[in-house]
């Protein structure tokens, strides 16, 4: 299989989603827009998309963030959909996989940052790809918007701070608002880049301050996302 990943920032790494590919054996390519390395230039050799997240949103124009091209990374991600790949977007790339495919993000009620439980919809209970999930998961959060709603997506997740964490828009295409991809390596970069903005938000009940987002054990939720995406590839391989 092959992996490509687009990566917006340096610090938003796509962390448990590489030790995912490294353990499966499958090759991993990359789009560093945050170092000016360019999309792909054809979907031929991409298996699954992986969408990572980011401080823009989808109206952020090329004037405000010259390294981000909106339009373009919405133009790849539906041509890979319609294509028939797999495509997981992460935070950012969740809501960028939503305006693809002709819905507008949203505001979430509340903003998150830290590692708190989502519980999963009728939807995501009857969904064999989040069979091992149960009805409640802990889950890294880091976030203040949420991907927008296309006629079609279901909502596989919930939490008590945002009604839209895991969305399915088609059987090969999810959009992950929470970040199971979180390790302490990911957590300190962004801690490092976000130390201002942490200091600030600390009164928002939904926001944890370093010490305790250092302390967080992730590697079983970083486990529930490698079966979701073995569950994934089988579903790609085997259509």
């Amino acid at each position: 299989m092959k992996v490509h990943f687009i990566v917006h920032e340096a610090f938003e790494a796509p962390g448990a989603y590489e030790t995912w590919v490294r353990e499966r054996g499958y090759a991993a390519t990359y789009s560093r827009v945050h170092a000016h390395e360019p999309l792909p230039s054809s979907i031929a050799d991409i298996d699954l998309l992986v969408v990572m997240g980011g401080p823009q949103s989808p109206s952020t124009t090329r004037e405000e963030c010259p390294h981000f091209d909106a339009a373009a990374e919405q133009a790849l991600i539906a041509a890979c959909a319609a294509a028939g790949k797999a495509v997981v977007g992460v935070c950012l790339g969740a809501q960028l996989i939503g305006a693809a495919l002709g819905a507008r993000q949203a505001h979430s009620p509340e903003k998150e940052i830290g590692k708190f439980p989502v519980m999963l919809t009728a939807e995501g209970r009857a969904n064999d790809k989040f069979a091992h999930f149960g009805d409640v998961l802990e889950t890294g959060h880091w976030h203040s918007d949420m991907p927008g709603l296309t006629d079609g997506a279901k909502v596989i997740a919930y939490s008590e701070g945002c009604p839209r964490q895991i969305i399915e828009y088609g059987k090969l295409v999810y959009g992950f608002q929470c970040h199971m991809e979180f390790t302490p390596e990911v957590v300190e970069l962004l801690i490092a880049a976000s130390a201002a903005e942490l200091a600030m938000l600390e009164p928002h009940r939904f926001v944890q301050p370093p010490a305790v987002l250092r302390s967080h054990d992730w590697h079983a939720m970083n486990g529930q996302l490698f079966g979701f995406l073995d569950r994934l590839m089988q579903a790609y391989a085997s259509p």
